[in-house]
């Protein structure tokens, strides 16, 4: 069985989609779960910070090395290691103690953390690079990436929904050990089903060519790492806590409330985010553009998302009642502008590399990737604690502008090539 059969392709490509939903679901959830559960034990903004920065750091480390891992042992053993160290994540966190100190709390869900930033990205990387080598040709390539990258974003969406529930409804423990059971049972039916036909490895395979030489990647990945860092930099620590802060008036009742509030709204965020993403291959009219035209249109829509940010970081320095709708609405819009840059940006990068390099080159895209999140999670924390919701929302208004200047250039280099 090989990978031009069109039949066995599509049954690869649910296979790979099925086991990358059941990855993000528990992603998301996970995320509401040790964001609000220890918002709620006191943590200061930078110290929740903290809890994912490990997270971040190891998704630089990954991407970095899970390209030559792939090339070396196959994309389905990175598939399948992905969900594994999420099941052992997951499980680990169950153990967790409310009579530990501060200190070790915060060190040891670093720690896990960082073993569930590991497993995410083994997963994405698998999963995207999967799609170049199974997509039909033609303008399938952008069609396909765009539906799993949106339907994933759709799922973790429902993923931040179901953690802030069970938080209030069963409480932490009892919460991660649901889901390592479930992930556990997902992960047997995957390997039972995945279909053959996907890369195996190969021994020749070096790491010293996970680094592109490609200027068009570079800059690419560039523009990916502030384009992240611009999201994540109100997403991760600053919108949740400042919401907590205005729907919540300190009682029981009152954060579990609030729990079910900001969870929705960050469900309603993500899963809008990825219908976009889906979306975005009409919306762009795809089928009817020249290749050449998707890297000027990546710098336009990111000049608009740096108009979008900017304005909510102006309308932050005049607080009031009206500052929370306005600032639901805004950041609905940031969602759509950022949903078609970050389509275009996962169908540039399968556009500019060669089958041959797929995942060297995926890695090497999503450790900028990584490092944004890493950068913006940091900076969510910090910017929230010394400037409030004005500075954090000008940091990401910063960091967006960047991603604008370093896609400038794309177009260029682009028809260069």
């Amino acid at each position: 069985m090989t990978l031009t059969e069109p039949k066995q392709g599509l049954a690869a490509y649910i296979a790979v989609t099925a086991a990358y939903w059941a990855f993000m679901l528990s992603d998301g959830a996970l995320r509401m779960l040790v964001l609000l559960h220890f918002h709620t034990l006191g943590f200061s903004p930078f110290t929740l910070a903290w809890l994912f920065l490990l997270y971040e750091f190891m998704g630089v480390v990954t991407n970095l090395s899970a390209g030559w891992i792939a090339a070396r042992f196959g994309l389905t053993s990175t598939l399948y290691a992905g969900l594994s160290l999420q099941i052992v994540a997951l499980i680990a966190l169950s153990q967790l103690s409310t009579e530990w100190a501060v200190a070790t709390s915060v060190i040891y869900v670093m720690v896990v953390q960082g073993m569930s930033g590991v497993a995410k990205d083994l997963s994405k990387m698998s999963s995207k690079s999967a799609v170049k080598l199974l997509a039909p040709e033609g303008d399938g390539l952008f069609r396909w990436v765009a539906i799993l990258t949106g339907s994933k974003n759709a799922v973790k969406g429902f993923g931040f929904l179901l953690g802030a529930a069970l938080l209030a409804l069963i409480g932490f423990t009892p919460s991660v050990i649901a889901m390592a059971i479930v992930l556990g049972a997902i992960l047997i039916g995957v390997v039972a089903f995945m279909p053959a036909g996907l890369p195996k490895g190969s021994k020749s395979a070096k790491f010293s060519q996970v680094w592109s030489k490609d200027l068009r990647i570079n800059r690419l990945s560039l523009a990916r790492m502030f384009l992240f860092g611009a999201r994540d930099v109100w997403f991760v620590v600053g919108i949740p806590v400042y919401f907590h802060a205005v729907v919540s008036d300190g009682t029981h009742a009152g954060d579990r409330s609030a729990f079910f509030l900001i969870g929705s709204f960050m469900a309603v965020w993500i899963i809008g985010y990825g219908a976009v993403q889906a979306w975005a291959p009409k919306l762009l009219k795809a089928s009817q553009r020249d290749p050449h035209d998707f890297p000027r249109l990546a710098t336009l829509w990111v000049g608009i998302l740096t108009v979008v940010i900017g304005a909510l970081a102006l309308a932050a320095l005049f607080p009031g009642a009206w500052l929370t709708p306005v600032l639901v609405a805004g950041l609905l819009v940031f969602g759509f502008v950022f949903a078609v840059n970050s389509s275009l940006h996962s169908y540039l990068i399968l556009a500019f590399t060669k089958a041959e390099r797929v995942t060297m080159d995926v890695g090497f895209y999503y450790m900028s990737n990584a490092a944004g999140r890493l950068i913006g999670t940091l900076l969510s924390g910090l910017s929230y604690q010394i400037g409030g919701l004005p500075l954090c929302l000008g940091t990401a208004a910063a960091m967006s502008a960047a991603s604008w200047l370093s896609a400038r250039q794309l177009a260029k280099l682009d028809h260069a090539a």
